[in-house]
């Protein structure tokens, strides 16, 4: 991202636009991402209203806070036209521009086009939430401006008419996760919507990272930190990892044996890649 490209993407918390009374709260609860939604929680009439109000959650960022960021309404809508018009007169700008209904790569280069300038280039997300964008996945993230992938469950699951379950989304999420893992950029999981049950929460990020997420949207900030430690490694991970790591440095064999386990080029550069995630961990906002 703009200030650093191992900003940890675990846990992002979307709080609707025009309420400022929760931005605060929303940019000290120990999230990686904070982002100021302009689309779904903010009716028609509200539109205008809510882009003056978006522009207040951003005069807050912090060197040590969270990665600050829109929802815009989607660009090839008149009110993503809209939001993108008002965005360029914004002072700061979002860090980060989480852009919904993505079909295809167009839809991330008319954003990138409009907010991207030779002092503030954005990273750009796509919010994967269409039967559509699942079978298109190939295409979108051939997009040279984007940075980044999240599922949307909610409205992928009332397209198609799935249950909103782990097995039902399993087919879409797995297609996320592969296509991100395909172009390098990170893949974050979609939000979990009971927010009183927090053992429910951990059980499907720790589902989504075994799948290959490196994040969880939450709709509350009590998610955040059940998101965040089932997104960052334990220490017996990064122990193990870190062997691993020195193993290879010493022998600089193809494959080597560690803990009596074959070990080739793979599974060390999954090593490293859990060595690097707890280093941009340990450096992040904390709850």
């Amino acid at each position: 991202m703009s200030r650093s490209a191992r900003q940890p993407v675990r846990a992002w918390l979307i709080t609707p636009a025009l309420a400022a009374e929760r931005f605060e709260k929303a940019r000290s609860c120990g999230a990686d991402v904070a982002l100021a939604d302009l689309e779904d929680s903010v009716a028609p009439p509200h539109k205008a209203a809510a882009r003056t109000t978006a522009a207040r959650f951003l005069h807050a960022a912090a060197a040590d806070g969270p990665v600050l960021g829109l929802r815009i309404n989607s660009p090839v809508t008149a009110d993503g036209v809209r939001d993108l018009a008002a965005i360029t007169d914004y002072a700061p700008q979002p860090h980060l521009v989480l852009v919904p209904k993505v079909e295809s790569a167009r839809d991330i280069e008319i954003v990138a086009g409009v907010l991207g300038t030779g002092e503030h280039t954005p990273v750009i997300y796509a919010l994967i939430e269409t039967p559509r964008a699942i079978d298109r996945l190939p295409a979108i993230v051939s997009a040279d401006r984007l940075g980044g992938l999240l599922f949307g469950a909610a409205d992928y699951a009332a397209l198609t008419g799935c249950a909103r379950t782990w097995e039902a989304l399993l087919y879409a999420r797995s297609a996320v996760a592969n296509s991100a893992g395909s172009a390098g950029i990170p893949a974050v999981d979609s939000p979990y919507f009971d927010v009183a049950d927090l053992d429910g929460l951990q059980r499907e990020a720790e589902r989504a990272r075994a799948l290959g997420f490196q994040g969880k949207g939450a709709v509350h900030p009590r998610q955040v930190p059940v998101i965040t430690r089932a997104f960052t490694p334990s220490e017996r991970e990064v122990a193990a990892a870190q062997a691993l790591v020195a193993a290879d440095r010493e022998t600089q064999a193809a494959v080597i044996t560690v803990s009596g386990q074959m070990v080739g080029p793979p599974l060390v550069a999954a090593a490293r890649a859990v060595v690097d995630r707890a280093a941009s961990a340990s450096s992040a906002p904390s709850s």
